[in-house]
């Protein structure tokens, strides 16, 4: 346990203590952040660009938050100034925002200058890592981001099962000084504290196999190095682009905040979506994701994460395109 926690402060680039592997897969560890902080009646705020800030909102609002949203077309990203202009609007508690869209390929920037304003107007910042983390550079402390969290079977490579969640020092408080219990149990850090704390005080069965799985997992990231890390996905990523480009399927993100773990070509006219990804599957063994929401039968989502960036992946992938288009 102490092992796992360590690793995760390394991949989250963190000191925070209340850093541990959620039981459950990421949208648990997404609810964790959520629920520990709001209490009926919080106002909320939360940017949404995609699906996944969708169930921030729907999820937000379950636990009685009155949740403001600030949208931007699937695929887009937020400046910092339009966020503080809507933080300005209340006295939030917290605000939430996706750093990698798994839904468009979008990669948010600026993340210090946007925790910068949630702070200025006393807000929280809640930030998804889910397809980021191990991937692309996450820097919560440098940031200022005081809740994250994200999933183990994208860029850590590690089955699905757990959700690494990091909580900093103003997060903390916010939940000490809660007036009303944690309305999920199971979510609860009040009490999952003194599991992963030094008291080891028993709360739920964890899966323990998917704890030593993740230790595997965040080793082999350690061992690869983050920087090094980073450039292979990076690298893998570019090399994937051009040959999208090549064969008339360009990525549908601006370069500038494409993000690498998860790349989404755009169709054009004639290709059959579902079609091609069935033959990927049965002639290739190669299974890439449909688009979903507005982008549905418009964009494909190619997934280049952890052990699966890799050069023979993307040429594989591209040659396969090729005889099928």
């Amino acid at each position: 346990m102490g092992d796992v926690q360590a690793l995760l402060r390394y991949v989250f680039q963190t000191e925070n203590q209340l850093t541990i592997p959620v039981s459950g897969t990421g949208s648990a560890a997404m609810e964790a952040a959520l629920c520990n902080f709001i209490e009926p009646g919080d106002d909320v705020l939360i940017a949404v660009n995609g699906y996944f800030g969708e169930r921030l909102v729907d999820m937000a609002g379950r636990y009685g938050a009155q949740v403001d949203r600030i949208d931007r077309p699937w695929g887009e990203v937020f400046t910092p100034e339009e966020i503080e202009a809507n933080l300005k609007q209340k006295s939030y508690k917290l605000m939430a925002i996706v750093h990698a869209e798994t839904s468009t390929g979008a990669l948010q920037p600026q993340v210090a200058e946007i925790a910068a304003a949630a702070h200025r107007h006393g807000a929280l910042l809640v930030l998804d890592t889910v397809t980021s983390l191990g991937g692309v550079p996450v820097e919560i402390d440098a940031w200022g981001v005081d809740v994250a969290y994200s999933g183990t079977q994208k860029a850590l490579s590690c089955p699905p099962g757990l959700s690494p969640l990091t909580i900093g020092a103003r997060a903390r408080e916010v939940l000490d000084n809660r007036k009303t219990k944690v309305a999920n149990w199971y979510l609860d850090m009040s009490l999952l504290t003194k599991y992963w704390g030094s008291e080891r005080t028993y709360h739920h069965t964890a899966p323990i196999n998917m704890n030593y799985a993740l230790r595997e997992a965040l080793r082999i990231v350690d061992e690869e190095g983050l920087e090094a890390r980073f450039a292979r996905h990076r690298t893998f990523a570019e090399l994937l682009w051009q040959g999208l480009e090549d064969l008339g399927l360009p990525p549908r993100v601006p370069i500038e905040y494409r993000l690498p773990t998860l790349t989404t070509p755009q169709l054009p006219e004639g290709v059959e979506d579902a079609t091609v990804r069935k033959q990927l599957l049965s002639e290739y063994n190669i299974e890439i994701a449909g688009g979903f929401g507005p982008l549905a039968g418009k964009i494909w989502r190619i997934g280049l994460m952890g052990y699966s960036s890799r050069k023979e992946n993307v040429t594989l992938l591209l040659a396969a395109l090729k005889e099928l288009l």
